[in-house]
């Protein structure tokens, strides 16, 4: 009687190892199909319109505007306050966004007639007047900001004083030019009104001496 072959029983760890080989060789096999994407999505070119302007200064603050209704301050917005230089025409303006939404809470430009004051019982604040865009028309508004330090509001507040003062001197220059040039014309006009009084005094001194041979001719 022959002998019976022994019965291996597999373990369920080894089946499960089969079952993972024979996915693994599923992943790997190409199979050739191509799937294309639902939506196609497209680079989009974001611009700000900072790009043809310099940044002077990139601080983080937080805004406040003065409700005249109200008579109370309300706070615009905590995020990123920037001087920008335009490259072509100079002009230096305002610019600051809300941190999360990057929604403008205030735009103008910085005038010969914008003034920093400090703000009472707050040496990191300073208060002005501006004519902003923000909100899409040009308004008359009072702005406060307040920085983290000290040397922050200083700084903030030292280079506008001295922008809007560069202005001020920039005006005064184009003033003193425009005058000096009205001044040249002036002149130019009155020494050619000079010149046609002399030329028509010499044409009427000749005539009179004509005449006078023409007089003097028959008496011969």
């Amino acid at each position: 009687m022959a002998d019976k072959e022994p019965v291996v029983e597999r373990s369920e760890a080894s089946e499960e190892e089969d079952a993972s080989a024979a996915a693994a060789a599923g992943e790997e096999e190409d199979t050739g199909a191509q799937v294309a994407p639902i939506v196609r999505l497209e680079e989009v070119l974001v611009t700000t319109g900072e790009e043809d302007e310099d940044v002077l200064l990139d601080m983080k603050a937080k805004l406040y505007r003065f409700d005249k209704d109200g008579n109370q301050w309300k706070e615009r917005g905590t995020g990123t306050v920037k001087l920008l230089k335009n490259k072509e025409t100079g002009k230096v303006r305002l610019v600051m966004r809300q941190a999360k939404t990057l929604k403008i809470c205030a735009n103008h430009l910085v005038a010969p007639t914008t003034r920093m004051q400090e703000h009472a019982g707050s040496d990191k604040s300073c208060v002005w007047h501006a004519s902003d865009f923000a909100d899409g028309e040009l308004k008359e508004e009072m702005f406060a900001i307040r920085f983290g330090s000290v040397e922050n509001c200083k700084k903030f507040k030292e280079l506008v004083e001295e922008i809007a003062e560069s202005l001020t001197e920039n005006e005064d220059k184009e003033g003193q030019d425009g005058s000096s040039t009205a001044g040249l014309l002036e002149k130019l006009t009155v020494s050619e009104g000079k010149s046609e009084e002399s030329g028509k005094s010499e044409s009427t001194d000749s005539g009179k001496v004509t005449e006078t041979k023409a007089d003097a001719a028959p008496a011969e």
